[in-house]
């Protein structure tokens, strides 16, 4: 046991250190990439075109892993399957990231981030009215779940309906020196749609919680998660080149001019979708679901504090408010959630130990677990593997 314990220490720390320190990257991480978002369409980058090279990229780095590490795990592709993954691609990259750089485009990475929280809410609402999830309002889980995705629709809806009074914006971030320099021309929505942004960015999360609820099915008859992973961007990388060949008639919107515009597009395919995706998975693995979920609004944070240095983000009234109620709304449904699981496990273990499996019941909840948090990492399912969200 003890040698066990010591083989999951990096450089003397503990695995519970590496795992708050693994998700504090991984907030930095994702932060970075909604600022360096906001950049890549400051300097001209087409929002058709960006997506394109960030899948390719993302692609190539996860091919080689899903190949080697699930040759044993991964099934016959079958035609059923190629359908499957295209329209999972078509939600859950397609319209996910085009939604989300409309979006970025009117409004702003503080608020985009913001918004973000609401996707454990909208996929429980949705897992809910697909009778995927049961809702039980004579308990207190139940009753949570719903307050919290009432509150962060609440949320949406102010950030979406009322922008309000600025109440922060950095020294000297005026209208002067905002037209002097160019990163700083179209940030937090300037002369943009604010409620149109928000509209795309609501239809961001949908796409997003969409995906989450269409991929658990597909997972249960096709168990490699790389692999699922690697045909949906393929198929995302088709879709976006289609859609570019329609609306980005300029040749000239394929080709970098400037080392900055190569590093944006490199952070989000090598950061953003490579490396944080890897990180992501093991932080379930290690600490589950609730555990990375709980870290989501520090991302809002950080994000929040790199915009305001690098962009000289302003923040409104109506945002922050909103803001507030998602985060408060994400809070509630992991809450439910985390009691759920709790109940339903200690139930099956009761039930397991009365039929004199006490032990085998208790390794089938472990496994069900484990396969469960590696489905859904933002919305943790009930114990059992058919439950999955």
């Amino acid at each position: 046991m003890a040698d066990a314990v010591d083989a999951r220490r990096v450089c003397g720390m503990p695995e519970k250190a590496q795992l708050h320190v693994a998700m504090l990257a991984l907030q930095f991480g994702y932060a970075g990439f909604h600022v360096v978002s906001r950049l890549a369409l400051n300097m001209g980058i087409s929002k058709f075109v960006f997506p394109v090279y960030r899948n390719i990229i993302a692609l190539i780095l996860l091919v080689p892993f899903a190949y080697f590490l699930e040759k044993k795990d991964r099934p016959q592709l079958t035609l059923n399957f190629v359908v499957q993954f295209f329209f999972l691609a078509l939600c859950g990259i397609t319209a996910n990231q085009g939604f989300y750089l409309l979006g970025l485009d009117n409004t702003s990475p503080t608020f985009a981030s913001a918004i973000q929280n609401s996707v454990p809410a909208i996929t429980f609402a949705m897992a809910a009215a697909l009778r995927i999830e049961k809702v039980r309002l004579d308990r207190r889980d139940g009753v949570a779940k719903v307050v919290g995705t009432l509150a962060c629709v609440a949320g949406a809806s102010v950030i979406t309906l009322y922008k309000g009074p600025t109440i922060f914006g950095p020294a000297g971030a005026g209208d002067d020196k905002a037209l002097q320099v160019p990163f700083l021309a179209a940030v937090a929505g300037e002369g943009k749609n604010w409620t149109l942004g928000c509209v795309y960015l609501i239809g961001h999360c949908l796409s997003w919680s969409g995906w989450l609820v269409l991929q658990a099915p597909v997972l249960k008859k096709y168990p490699a998660r790389l692999s699922v992973t690697s045909y949906t961007c393929f198929f995302g990388v088709i879709q976006f080149l289609i859609i570019a060949a329609f609306f980005e008639r300029d040749a000239d919107a394929w080709v970098f001019h400037s080392g900055s515009e190569i590093f944006t597009i490199l952070y989000a395919g090598f950061i953003a979708s490579g490396v944080a995706f890897a990180v992501q998975i093991w932080c379930i693995d290690r600490g589950g679901p609730v555990f990375v979920a709980v870290y989501q609004p520090v991302q809002t944070l950080v994000v929040a504090i790199m915009a305001s240095i690098t962009l000289g983000e302003k923040f409104y009234l109506g945002g922050v408010i909103g803001a507030a109620l998602i985060i408060t709304g994400l809070y509630f449904v992991l809450w439910g959630k985390s009691e759920e699981r709790s109940r339903n496990s200690k139930e099956a273990i009761m039930a397991a130990a009365s039929a004199g499996n006490s032990s085998g019941g208790e390794r089938e909840i472990r496994g069900a677990k484990l396969a469960s948090s590696i489905t859904q990492p933002l919305l943790p399912p009930s114990s059992t593997t058919s439950d999955v969200v």
